[in-house]
């Protein structure tokens, strides 16, 4: 028997889950009953949703759960910047090479398609829109991770166009940055309103709890014990993501890092016409440790920057502040003629991290499978990964899932308080050396 000690949390105001728009809250599903499935996925971001979805697909007749320690649409997946990014992340670059960048871009693509089927059949507005991405420097010295960027995309014979100055500054409405290089097939989406399009989607045979903590399993006898009841299954599948050593689903394999976002109020018409009444941009940053920008479709502006170690897996409003202030600086050195325009959310959410950028995707116990790390690219890797877990346990082999199995090897990282101490001192030089990009 393992108990569970830690659990997600609402790290501060969550802003695209608060700013969905057209919410329609359906009751909230908790375990109350003693019951078996067929399969149980812990975990309802866009991993677990994804496995269910595929397994249900693969098997009509089989009853399926989810279970989540929060509301569909307040964890991680709900939480990051909104990018679903088509193409091998910078995160990603350090040891591929070309056929790998091309089988990670079909994947990604794949996903994509996947999710957009998902959002038209279901018609929410998730303010979904393919407009592509700038990957942008503000410092002379990062123009070199600009230029390693290209080099991959021509390796894979990727779209792309370099901007700079005026030419830039006309696209997105600052002159903050002084050069970027733009793919135009990556889509900005509320992620929040997303995940909730994704699991209003799913067949009636799958059911999913929510506001349900599990406080500890038996992987031996795959008993989940949950608000006092006991729920079994013939397969359980962990999509945890951060939390997945905290359920024994892998070990010294995760380096989970705390990230911040705030999200303005919506900008007036006044305020609109200062930025040029540009069309809604995403912005990624040439350092990784740089900030993450958005002007979104219903006039707001994201800024996401800032990290944490927090070995408990749980921020506070102090840290919270701490960033939110940080965020302010980041914002008015963008927008200096929109300092009337103030924060209306801030939060906090965990980037999974592996050393190596690999995912963990394993059977870690007999019928007890694991999905975690996405990296930094969770919408499009986890869509991925949760729909070829569904098939492997289903006995389904293709290309595409052997190149899982093959690059799902991540490298050891050693226990507490090691690995977070090496975090914190690598976090703090990579913080200063993206300073002009943050």
């Amino acid at each position: 028997m393992k108990k569970i000690k830690r659990f997600p949390a609402i790290d501060g105001s969550l802003g695209w889950y608060e700013s969905i728009p057209n919410p329609i809250a359906p009751p909230i599903m908790q375990v109350s009953n003693n019951e078996h499935f067929d399969h149980i996925i812990v975990g309802a971001g866009f991993t677990g949703l994804s496995a269910a979805g595929r397994l249900a697909e693969l098997e009509p007749d089989s009853k399926i759960a989810i279970i989540d320690a929060l509301k569909v649409g307040q964890g991680t997946s709900g939480r990051n910047a909104g990018f679903i990014i088509d193409l091998p992340h910078i995160l990603d670059s350090d040891d591929s090479n070309t056929e790998i960048d091309k089988h990670i871009q079909q994947l990604n693509c794949f996903a994509i398609s996947r999710l957009d089927a998902i959002r038209q059949k279901q018609g929410d507005e998730i303010y979904w829109h393919q407009v592509g991405k700038y990957l942008a420097a503000h410092e002379e010295k990062h123009f070199k991770n600009l230029a390693d960027f290209t080099k991959k995309l021509e390796s894979i014979d990727a779209e792309y166009t370099l901007f700079e100055g005026s030419e830039l500054e006309a696209r997105l409405g600052t002159s903050y940055y002084k050069k970027a290089v733009y793919t135009p097939h990556n889509v900005l989406v509320n992620p929040a309103a997303l995940v909730c399009s994704v699991a209003k989607q799913l067949p009636k045979n799958v059911t999913i709890f929510e506001d349900s903590k599990i406080t500890s399993v038996d992987w031996k006898t795959k008993h989940l014990f949950v608000n006092g009841n006991t729920l079994t299954a013939n397969t359980i599948v962990l999509a945890t993501n951060s939390f997945t050593e905290e359920f024994g689903g892998c070990k010294n394999k995760l380096a989970p890092i705390f990230t911040y976002a705030s999200l303005t109020r919506k900008l007036k018409k006044s305020e609109l016409k200062l930025l040029k009444n540009v069309a809604p941009w995403g912005v990624t940053a040439a350092h990784p440790a740089g900030s993450t920008v958005r002007l979104t479709p219903d006039n707001r502006i994201l800024i996401r920057n800032s990290f944490d170690v927090l070995t408990k897996l749980i921020s506070n409003q102090k840290l919270i502040n701490k960033a939110k202030s940080q965020h302010r600086k980041s914002f008015l050195s963008r927008f200096p003629f929109l300092s009337n325009v103030d924060f209306e959310h801030s939060w906090g959410g965990m980037l999974c991290m592996t050393m190596n950028h690999e995912p963990v995707f394993n059977e870690r116990h007999s019928g007890v499978y694991s999905i975690a790390a996405m990296n930094g690219v969770g919408i499009a890797k986890g869509t991925y990964l949760g729909y070829y877990m569904a098939e492997m346990i289903n006995g389904i082999k293709s290309k595409d899932l052997d190149f899982i199995l093959n690059y799902s090897d991540p490298s050891w990282v050693p226990p507490d308080p090691i690995k977070s101490m090496g975090a914190i001192v690598r976090l703090s030089f990579e913080q200063r050396l993206a300073k002009g990009e943050k």
